[in-house]
């Protein structure tokens, strides 16, 4: 069997139920050579549509001209070119919707390519949303250039 825990490492942007936009953490992509975002969507909260939605937009940006990490504005949306497991990425960034009934958990993942440092994820809702839905999105950092990662249990 071939040792993949020592050649990643896995950062959380959320883990909550949530009925309002969340406030996007940058992850570091430094001293890594690739980068899959999971996204773990609960049944959801209300029945999503085209008003009433959730879409989760990828955007991502280069340290600033002096070596320091971006600020909030620093950050653009990614285009097709910068993401795998999609046929299209919408305005603003957007790599998944939810604009439609969700009665079942699911998963879903893409590759981010884009080759800047870091990278945002917003889960940004739209219209009326009474009862907060389960979301767990995750970052999994591979291809460390300092192998092994250090372990996180």
């Amino acid at each position: 069997m071939k040792d993949l825990h020592s050649k990643l490492s896995v950062s959380v942007i959320a883990l909550a139920a949530l009925s309002a936009d969340n406030t996007p953490v940058a992850i570091d992509l430094q001293n890594y050579k690739s980068a899959e975002l999971l996204l773990g969507v609960g049944i959801g909260g209300i029945t999503f549509d085209a008003t009433n939605k959730v879409e989760f937009k990828l955007t991502h940006a280069d340290d600033k001209a002096d070596g320091t990490a971006p600020d909030p504005g620093d950050f653009t949306a990614v285009d097709i070119d910068d993401v795998l497991g999609v046929a299209a990425v919408g305005t603003g960034g957007i790599i998944k919707s939810l604009v439609a009934a969700h009665p079942a958990a699911a998963a879903y993942r893409f590759g981010y390519v884009g080759g800047k440092r870091w990278i945002k994820v917003l889960a940004d809702f739209s219209g009326t949303h009474g009862t907060a839905t389960p979301l767990a999105l995750f970052v999994i950092k591979g291809n460390g250039v300092d192998n092994p990662q250090a372990n996180q249990a």
